[in-house]
């Protein structure tokens, strides 16, 4: 289940949220659209205030964008046309129905117990050699920020063998600095992932 103060500060803030990063999209985005075929069936998990989705489909992908948030939902449609719709992490029960799964800053805020049931859920969703991405703030363990959202904060062995255990291939990770909502700087993961062909 998802965390309910995580929910609320995104369902309050929403409005201000969603205009603090502008529309340019993501920097590891296009990326990682480069790697896919065009027309490629992608899921976005967190679709937030809708930048990323609006990118993805501007490229001529076909889109399915989820978020957890009614807020945030509503405001990626009202900015974009999206057609984002409401889904939480744990409610992911498609099957081989998506070619990737995008999740930029979001699975960050699960739980640590229930990371891998999510994990297991998204290489389900995808379809033999699918891909998948998902970036998180590294650290120590699991705990809040300064704004009260709940974060998993792994190190980079913890979230590698997470996902090599839920049978994701790590095609390439990356270290980079970045700043959170809260103001914090702390390193960051970066995951390009593959779901075996087989």
């Amino acid at each position: 289940m998802p965390d309910n103060d995580t929910i609320a500060f995104y369902q309050r803030e929403a409005p201000r949220y969603t205009l603090s990063f502008g529309q340019a999209p993501s920097r590891h985005l296009d990326g990682f659209l480069d790697q896919l075929e065009p027309g490629a069936r992608l899921l976005e998990l967190g679709c937030g205030g809708g930048r990323d989705a609006a990118r993805i489909i501007e490229r001529g992908f076909d889109l399915d964008a989820t978020d957890g948030t009614p807020a945030m939902v509503r405001k990626a449609n009202e900015r974009f046309a999206v057609g984002a719709r409401l889904m939480r992490f744990d409610e992911l029960d498609a099957i081989e129905e998506y070619d990737a799964v995008w999740a930029h800053a979001c699975l960050l805020h699960l739980a640590r117990p229930e990371l891998p049931g999510v994990l297991k859920a998204i290489l389900a969703a995808l379809k033999p050699g699918g891909w998948h991405f998902a970036n998180y703030k590294l650290g120590t363990g699991e705990g809040r920020d300064l704004l009260g959202r709940l974060h998993n904060f792994p190190d980079e062995r913890w979230i590698a063998q997470a996902y090599e255990a839920a049978g994701f291939q790590i095609v390439k990770s990356e270290i980079y600095p970045g700043k959170g909502a809260d103001g914090t700087q702390r390193d960051w993961i970066a995951l390009f992932l593959r779901k075996s062909a087989a």
